[in-house]
């Protein structure tokens, strides 16, 4: 069924037809209206499901852990402090094996205070253990999130998937979905069956201390599994394909790269405005092009490596920064291409933190700079007049 959606609104029907048995979370901005949708939608008996009421995110972090541990499909989400606060929770649902599906609504961490857009929050919990998924639209918002619950419950999987959408740019914002009848999510999605599970019938002990014999294979498992993703997700891929008639994109999306000699590579819904850019240099006669990360965690390597190993120059867009190093994506793309023979030179950008404006200009500006020497950690944008001073306004 094709509808007119705010994408908050089509990620909490996407989430309805799901069937989790429990959603808790805490409202905050900009991921307010998923939970108001999902509050609304279990109210009137269109959903069936314990909706708890928490007092912050840690708590409903801890909630839907519980329903996990005990074998019941759940669901929560949050942006910015608020996923930060559930942070020490999601380490441990990570490290329990645990499936939870859950949607970052990406926004800027203070201080200062920021309510609006970028990669700060989810970038922090990139080591967490838990599937990153970064969506370009909403169509693809609603298509990983039917995807996030199969991959998280397959069995030969067993970790948290997290999709990363936009705040404001996404959320907020109205397109035309599609949105799949409930007998297709079921085919696609059985019921949850955990084998190990808390029961009183079955006692069982989860999360107990594991000391130097035994922590750091804990890790390493999840590692293999991370790795593991790399195969699985794409005999999933079939299935959703399969399921609903329409192609899903789950590690990069290449964008005019068969020809092309300069690449920005992004994420997220800027993606969409680099790719009418390209569109604009193409006609001109530019080869560029554009490589999308969609699947953040795992980190498809080989896959990044081959689109970009032939190319004359890339540079990577990151809307997050780690503070005293560069930008985080440009590192992990930075470091495929060490000690190899071939590789492009490579150039890092900074943009769109705290919602700033990513102009045509800015991303024609970045491909004119690929001609130029690499360039680590250049802010793209930048309030040259705020700067003077910047600490003291901070």
């Amino acid at each position: 069924m094709r509808e007119y959606l705010e994408g908050s609104i089509a990620v909490a029907r996407a989430v309805k037809l799901c069937r989790p048995g429990v959603i808790s979370a805490y409202p905050i901005t900009p991921q307010t209206h998923i939970v108001e949708e999902l509050a609304s939608l279990t109210a009137s008996s269109q959903l069936k499901t314990e909706f708890i009421n928490v007092e912050s995110e840690h708590s409903a972090a801890s909630v839907v852990l519980g329903s996990l541990a005990a074998g019941v499909r759940a669901y929560t989400a949050s942006s910015s402090q608020g996923l930060l606060l559930m942070g020490e929770v999601l380490y441990n649902i990570a490290g329990l094996r645990l499936p939870l599906v859950l949607t970052c609504a990406n926004r800027a961490v203070s201080a200062p205070l920021s309510i609006w857009n970028d990669h700060q929050d989810s970038e922090a919990l990139r080591d967490s253990g838990v599937i990153q998924l970064y969506a370009e639209n909403i169509q693809e918002v609603v298509d990983l999130h039917l995807f996030a619950y199969r991959l998280a419950e397959d069995p030969r999987i067993l970790l948290p998937v997290m999709v990363c959408m936009d705040g404001f740019v996404l959320t907020h914002a109205y397109e035309s979905v599609d949105l799949p009848e409930q007998d297709q999510v079921d085919e696609f999605l059985p019921p949850l069956e955990l084998i190990e599970k808390l029961d009183p019938f079955k006692p069982l002990s989860m999360g107990i201390v594991a000391d130097a014999r035994f922590y750091m294979e804990t890790r390493y498992a999840i590692q293999e599994t991370m790795k593991e993703c790399l195969v699985i997700m794409p005999e999933l891929k079939k299935d959703f394909n399969k399921a609903f008639n329409r192609d899903i994109k789950i590690f990069i999306e290449e964008y005019y790269m068969e020809d092309a000699e300069k690449v920005l590579v992004t994420r997220g819904s800027v993606a969409g405005t680099v790719k009418d850019v390209v569109d604009e240099m193409r006609a001109e006669g530019q080869k560029v092009g554009m490589l999308k990360i969609i699947s953040y965690r795992p980190f498809p390597a080989e896959a990044i490596y081959n689109a970009l190993k032939d190319l004359y120059a890339v540079g990577v867009l990151d809307r997050a920064i780690s503070l005293g190093s560069w930008g985080p994506m440009y590192t992990e793309i930075k470091a495929l291409f060490h000690g190899k023979d071939k590789f492009p030179k490579i150039s890092g950008f900074i943009g769109g933190l705290g919602q700033r404006d990513i102009t045509r200009d800015n991303i024609r500006d970045m491909y004119d700079k690929l001609d130029w020497g690499e360039v680590p950690c250049e802010f793209i944008n930048l309030n040259r007049e705020f700067l003077i001073g910047a600490r003291k306004y901070t």
